[in-house]
C-alpha cells in the first residue's frame, strides 16, 4: 500500500466516523514502540496538528496503560478528563472539542500498530460512541493495519555496499 492509498484509507475512516459517532478533529497516530511515541500520519487539521508530528512526553501513563498496554479504547467524555491526559487541551478546546475517543488498531498478533483519535464537543461521546468507533475499526481492520504499516517506523539501515560473496561449488 502506498502513502496515498494509506491516506485514502484514513480519510474513509474519518468520513465514516463523522457520520457516527461524530468527529470534529481526527488523527491517525502510528505507535512506534522503539521510541514509545505516537507519530501523526493523517489529520483533519493539518495547520494545528501537522502530519509527521510526534508525541512522546505528552503521553500520560494512564492513557498508555489503557490504549497501548491493555489494548483497549480510551474515553474522556468531558474537558476535565481530557485535561488529565492531554497536554494540548487548550488547543483542543479552541477547536471546539472537549471529549476524545482513542481506538487502538491491532495487527493479527495483537500488537498495537496505531491509534485513531476522535475528538468532538464536551459531553458528545458515551460508551455507545466508543462501541460504534470500535465497530468501525474492527470492520476495517485489515485496511487500517496496511495503512499504518505502509509507513516504516524506523529508518532502514542500508545494507553493505560490498559485492555479495560468490558461492563456491
Amino acid at each position: 500500500m502506498s502513502f496515498m492509498e494509506s491516506d485514502t484509507t484514513f480519510q474513509q475512516a474519518f468520513d465514516a466516523l463523522q457520520q457516527d459517532p461524530g468527529v470534529v478533529l481526527f488523527t491517525a497516530l502510528q505507535w512506534i514502540p522503539q521510541r514509545s511515541s505516537l507519530k501523526r500520519l493523517f489529520t483533519s487539521h493539518p495547520a494545528e496538528y501537522p502530519v509527521g508530528g510526534e508525541k512522546t512526553v505528552e503521553i500520560s501513563p494512564g492513557w498508555l496503560g489503557t490504549v497501548i498496554e491493555d489494548k483497549k479504547p480510551f474515553l474522556a467524555a468531558d474537558l476535565d478528563a481530557l485535561k488529565e491526559v492531554f497536554a494540548d487541551s487548550g488547543l483542543i478546546q479552541q477547536l471546539g472539542c472537549g471529549a476524545v475517543i482513542n481506538v487502538p488498531v491491532l495487527d493479527p498478533e495483537s500488537n498495537v500498530v496505531g491509534v485513531l483519535a476522535l475528538l468532538d464537543a464536551e459531553g458528545k461521546y458515551t460508551q455507545q460512541s466508543v462501541d460504534t468507533a470500535v465497530g468501525l475499526v474492527n470492520a476495517n481492520q485489515a485496511q487500517l493495519i496496511q495503512a499504518f504499516e505502509a509507513h516504516p517506523t524506523e529508518v532502514e539501515v542500508p545494507e553493505s555496499t560490498e559485492a555479495p560473496a560468490k558461492d563456491t561449488v
